[in-house]
């Protein structure tokens, strides 16, 4: 899909930036180029065509672009089938593309380890951004070629890929978050509105529903929702709430909640055995357990954005951290036009559609979630209502012990009797110490 890019300015600093590599470094072409020029790009017009961008660089390319790119180890022959159909969108270039494995998960660490080394495009996800922004291991996004980045997809996307107004990346998908799956038989759809409605209608039907309290990812959703932030401090340190006045009523209602004897605290893995056994009826978790739920619950299969829950009285909406996985571009490639283009090819609409279908991952491209398909997916929709409650995971490696640790401790009902502020207290200061 190629459309124009409306008073695009590409001069001075900012189109060496942009564009800079439409060759390998030793044999960037020059002789079409005005000094301050970028080959390629024509700096006397306001509106530049994206396709007179690329037939420039076409022009000025020689010899044979050689691009690294990593994707998960899931996403291989995927990516494998993208790239091959890259390459046939322009014949008139000679591409050696190399493809390796990577957990978007662990991208950053390995990244790191020499950024100049590392692949010229590559998957990630988003909460890795910061580190590699700041270890200057992603170009900016200043400009597009084929598509307007930031109008194309979800702002959430956008939000999650952008560092102190500036995106860095771009969007992949936008299901990396987690919802409320339900057997049909044991709950309406008013029920799975409150979870106090939840846990009558389970405890009637003689089964469980699950969450993983004693795990930060999940019990950030309980805090948050009753109005408690967790924060990231430019220095890597965790601002937090959470000991507030009023976090002890929070920290009780997840008491309550686990002293029902229906709410119960599990793992992803010991969800899937209990889903498929029928000992839980409902669960919070994303959109990788969607296969197993659907499975075992058969024409009941459904999910929702997660319920209510009852604090000191008050019904408080569950948040949620959302998750994307992004693409982001080296910015020591030598081929960064180039690579550029790639990583807007391996996340247009035409890609996420495809990926939806080959994969089930929920795309972050607007249109893309906008087609029936993706309309339909149970887990594709709930997870979309819950974006209107969801933040970006953006916290400190200080956090997740201390909140582990926390959640523990409630899931199994303050076993020592511990003094909820202190309790707290406690949880705070783990979650804001100094980053050692």
């Amino acid at each position: 899909m190629r459309k124009k890019l409306l008073s695009l300015v590409l001069a001075g600093t900012m189109v060496a930036g942009l564009l800079a590599g439409c060759g390998n470094k030793s044999n960037n072409p020059s002789q079409s180029s005005q000094p301050g020029s970028t080959p390629g790009v024509s700096s006397q017009s306001p509106e530049v065509s994206n396709d007179d961008i690329i037939a420039n660089l076409i022009a000025n390319t020689n010899g044979t672009v050689k691009l690294t790119v990593w994707a998960s180890e899931e996403d291989q022959d995927f990516t494998l089938g993208r790239i091959e159909d890259f390459k046939a969108q322009y014949p008139d270039v000679d591409f050696d593309i190399m493809l390796g494995a990577e957990s978007e998960s662990k991208a950053k660490d390995d990244i790191l380890v020499d950024v100049e080394a590392g692949p010229d495009v590559y998957a990630f996800a988003d909460d890795q951004i910061l580190e590699l922004v700041d270890a200057g291991a992603l170009h900016e996004v200043a400009a597009t070629y084929t598509f307007d980045v930031k109008s194309a997809n979800a702002a959430g996307s956008i939000e999650a890929a952008t560092i102190d107004g500036k995106l860095y990346a771009y969007p992949m998908t936008a299901d990396n978050g987690y919802f409320m799956f339900y057997d049909s038989s044991v709950f309406t759809e008013a029920d799975v509105q409150s979870m106090d409605a939840m846990i009558e209608a389970a405890k009637k039907a003689g089964r469980k529903i699950a969450m993983n309290v004693s795990d930060g990812w999940y019990i950030y959703s309980l805090f948050k929702g009753a109005g408690y932030d967790l924060t990231l401090n430019d220095d890597g340190t965790n601002g937090c709430t959470w000991n507030a006045a009023g976090g002890t009523d929070v920290a009780q209602a997840i008491l309550d909640l686990f002293e029902t004897g229906v709410f119960v605290d599990m793992t992803d893995q010991d969800q899937a055995t209990a889903i498929t056994e029928g000992t839980i009826c409902a669960c919070v978790n994303g959109t990788w357990r969607a296969e197993t739920a659907q499975t075992a619950w058969g024409e009941n299969y459904a999910a929702a954005k997660l319920p209510t829950f009852t604090v000191a009285g008050q019904q408080k909406q569950m948040s949620s951290f959302s998750g994307y996985k992004l693409i982001g571009v080296n910015p020591h490639s030598d081929f960064l036009g180039w690579s550029m283009i790639l990583a807007e090819y391996l996340t247009n609409e035409e890609t996420q559609v495809a990926r939806y279908e080959a994969r089930g991952l929920g795309p972050a491209n607007l249109a893309a979630a906008a087609s029936d398909a993706v309309q339909n997916d149970p887990a594709i929709s709930a997870l979309a209502a819950q974006a209107a409650y969801a933040t970006p995971q953006r916290v400190g490696n200080q956090y997740w012990t201390s909140a582990q640790t926390l959640g523990q401790i409630l899931a199994s009902g303050n076993p020592d009797g511990t003094d909820l502020q202190t309790l707290l207290d406690n949880t705070v200061s783990g979650i804001t110490a100094p980053v050692q």
